[in-house]
């Protein structure tokens, strides 16, 4: 897979999809290639968007956040996105082996570390100082998600009747969706605990 090929793979179950399942990465290499270095930019946008227009998107907050703790909390919700990926990969394996799909931990963890691809991008829109336009963005991002998941599970998970792809989709979508409101409702707790130590 390459980013080249990415948009392909939003419409396609072979484009850039076959070429994931015939290298079957292990995930090592999609940790460090992919999962670290995208899980990184929601964190660093988060502080610059709170540093460089603080209210414009986030409620103000009074005293306004400080640089060492936009990071603090930016860290710590890296190492909780790390840890999504993680779980993630263990539910999308766990949904496709109880439909009897022989689905192994790296192929689940492909899946999981490729779909939200477009949602750790969204964070970019971070830089524009409106709350619209970000949710906008992490609405398209989201449809993405969707997309990525259709079009991933039948190369990735070796689903061959496309009925049974399409009902495993919709089940990991769903968890994927609750497993981001849990990811936001991290990042709200992360805040509060930084800002209880002022």
């Amino acid at each position: 897979m390459s980013f080249a090929t990415f948009p392909k793979m939003l419409v396609s179950e072979t484009e850039g999809w076959s070429d994931v399942a015939r290298v079957h990465p292990s995930v090592s290499k999609l940790f460090m290639t992919l999962v670290v270095p995208l899980s990184l930019v929601p964190p660093v946008l988060y502080a610059f968007a709170e540093l460089a227009h603080p209210g414009a998107i986030f409620p103000s907050m009074e005293p306004a956040l400080m640089a060492r703790e936009a990071f603090w909390v930016g860290g710590l919700f890296f190492l909780a996105e790390l840890a999504a990926v993680a779980f993630m990969a263990n539910v999308i394996q766990q949904i496709a082996r109880s439909h009897q799909c022989d689905t192994d931990y790296a192929s689940a963890y492909a899946l999981a570390a490729i779909a939200p691809v477009p949602l750790w991008m969204a964070s970019l829109a971070l830089a524009i100082p409106s709350l619209w336009a970000n949710v906008a963005v992490v609405a398209v991002a989201w449809w993405g998600t969707a997309l990525l998941i259709r079009h991933g599970v039948r190369p990735l998970l070796a689903v061959h009747d496309p009925e049974l792809a399409h009902r495993l989709a919709n089940r990991i979508t769903f968890v994927g969706v609750m497993a981001w409101v849990g990811m936001m409702v991290v990042m709200a707790l992360l805040l509060s605990v930084v800002l209880g130590w002022r």
